[in-house]
């Protein structure tokens, strides 16, 4: 079995391009372009030398030993959060960039929940000198000030989601309604494994670079480039994307993906798809998706502006449908504790989406020689003001 996309665009019956007739000239000039660009000479020398020399590449791969005592594994943080801005997004918006050069384009337009795709989409403009949009949930932008401000810093507009829940999800329409008036010269730089092929295919292929360098880091380390696990959170999935891509045809290495179950998966007020949703189409793709008797698309809700969309991009959703992957999920305050254990025994405070996949540490048994690596997506300076509400004196 084939985890990869195939050439019509699918993973298995997830996937494809389910798009307003308006678009078809936008992404298929993409499908028609992207792999010719990312495969050039041009492209990769550019990318690479940006990645090393602007993002910080490769991040290190750390053997959190007191992490490891606690829980009896060998577990390895592999440290996203110490790219440029914060998180692996930078990796996805270089490569982007690069692709909207080689099509011509002068203005960006984006998508964000938690700020952390729109303060990478924002650099990359900065850097390359392109008009940059940002939408962003009118909810997310009051609790994720401090990216607003670095996103405007940057020299974004940053434009408010009114509409639905006011979060990722109503961000993403309103970026696809700005695609669809201004076909020509926009480039939407998606900033997950979701939306139409060629996309998640695109983004999964631009965050590989955090399984290959697992990979020779581990076999460095360790004399063995394959762990017994790798666990990484999942809202669209784009880290999750990365960390398992290298790692999809070597079935002996678990892929755990975790999702946000808000204050638990049946209260309500959950984002943990994989469990409450069902196929349907969202956002120009076939997948896994939260929605009602209808077959209207149900509001998620997670204390992460990350991980609070109502679906999982095609891969994920194949991964799911075929059990390559194991989906398990942490609730609010299990995300929360397990950022402050992090953050008390091996000093590093993590974003609330990584947090999550922290916290299934607790719900799992290791055996001794177990090698665990955990993608360590963002770091949380973005979150603090939520760890602070949040955090009980002892």
């Amino acid at each position: 079995m084939s985890y990869f996309v195939d050439k019509n665009g699918y993973y298995g019956q997830f996937g494809g391009a389910f798009i307003p007739e308006l678009l078809h000239p936008n992404v298929q000039e993409l499908e028609d372009n992207y792999l010719k660009i990312l495969e050039s000479e041009s492209f990769k020398n550019e990318f690479r030398d940006l990645l090393d020399t602007y993002v910080g590449r490769p991040t290190p791969l750390y053997l959190a030993k007191r992490l490891s005592e606690k829980f009896g594994a060998t577990i390895y943080l592999k440290r996203e959060d110490l790219c440029h801005t914060g998180a692996h997004k930078i990796n996805n918006t270089i490569g982007q960039i690069l692709v909207a050069k080689h099509l011509g384009k002068k203005r960006i337009i984006a998508e964000t929940g938690a700020g952390q795709h729109g303060v990478a989409t924002a650099t990359v403009c900065a850097l390359m000198n392109l008009e940059c949009i940002v939408f962003m949930g009118e909810v997310d932008i009051k609790r994720q000030a401090p990216n607003v401000a670095r996103m405007k810093m940057l020299g974004a507009k940053v434009v408010p989601a009114t509409s639905g829940s006011k979060t990722l999800k109503d961000a993403t329409n309103e970026a696809i309604r700005d695609w669809i008036g201004n076909p020509e010269d926009t480039y939407y730089l998606i900033g997950s494994v979701v939306g139409p092929h060629p996309y998640p295919d695109m983004v999964a292929r631009l965050q590989s670079v955090i399984s290959k360098e697992i990979k020779e880091q581990l076999k460095a380390q360790t004399g063995n480039e394959n762990p017994d696990m790798v666990i990484a959170c999942v809202g669209g999935g784009s880290n999750a994307a990365g960390a398992f891509y290298h790692y999809l045809d070597e079935e002996k290495v678990d892929l755990i993906a975790v999702e946000a179950a808000g204050l638990g998966v049946n209260s309500g007020e959950s984002a943990a798809t994989s469990q409450l949703g069902e196929v349907g189409v969202l956002h120009g793709s076939k997948t896994i998706l939260m929605q009602d008797e209808f077959g209207q698309v149900t509001e998620p809700y997670s204390i992460s502006a990350g991980l609070d969309y109502p679906g999982i991009g095609p891969l994920h959703a194949f991964l799911h449908e075929s059990k390559r992957a194991i989906f398990m999920n942490a609730t609010d305050q299990e995300a929360l504790d397990a950022a402050y254990e992090l953050t008390k025994i091996e000093g590093i405070i993590p974003a609330l989406e990584t947090a999550h996949a922290l916290a299934v540490l607790h719900k799992m048994k290791f055996e001794k020689n177990q090698v665990v690596v955990i993608n360590l997506s963002g770091r949380g300076d973005k979150d603090l003001e939520t760890y602070i509400a949040n955090l009980k004196d002892e």
